[in-house]
């Protein structure tokens, strides 16, 4: 992984084997959006909430990843990521969701935005959701 940092601002690049979500999770963030992302994946796994609980959809392959967006929080006492992502398939066809799992295929260019002087909480819905409780610290 490669990361630069200006002000609030980190730019971060994914190699191609690293574990998508311990890679990020590495940086510690407890508040902060994931602006974009773009790249490849494999051995991905998107969830698809139906109100009840979360469908698991597994893409095995390489995929594009066309759109990545999401945020740092603090579940639980720890640092969580949340994001969800749109992958271009080999035939041309799009699938996305809530992104549970990922191997970098190639690389990963990510834009991430820290917040300052924000608390992003996240507690346990009755739904069983976990939802963001954003406040000024």
């Amino acid at each position: 992984m490669f990361v630069a940092e200006s002000g609030q601002d980190i730019i971060v690049r994914l190699q191609p084997g690293e574990d998508f979500f311990e890679s990020l999770g590495s940086l510690g963030l407890t508040a902060g959006a994931i602006v974009c992302g773009v790249g490849m994946l494999r051995d991905v796994t998107l969830a698809y909430w139906t109100g009840k609980e979360y469908k698991e959809h597994k893409v095995a392959g390489p995929a594009e990843l066309l759109s990545l967006q999401g945020n740092f929080s603090l579940r639980e006492g720890k640092s969580h990521i949340h994001c969800h992502a749109v992958l271009g398939l080999e035939d041309g066809s799009t699938v996305g969701g809530h992104l549970s799992k990922a191997t970098v295929h190639e690389t990963n260019e990510i834009y991430i935005r820290k917040l300052e002087r924000i608390v992003m909480e996240r507690r346990q819905e009755p739904s069983g959701l976990w939802g963001l409780y954003p406040r000024s610290s």
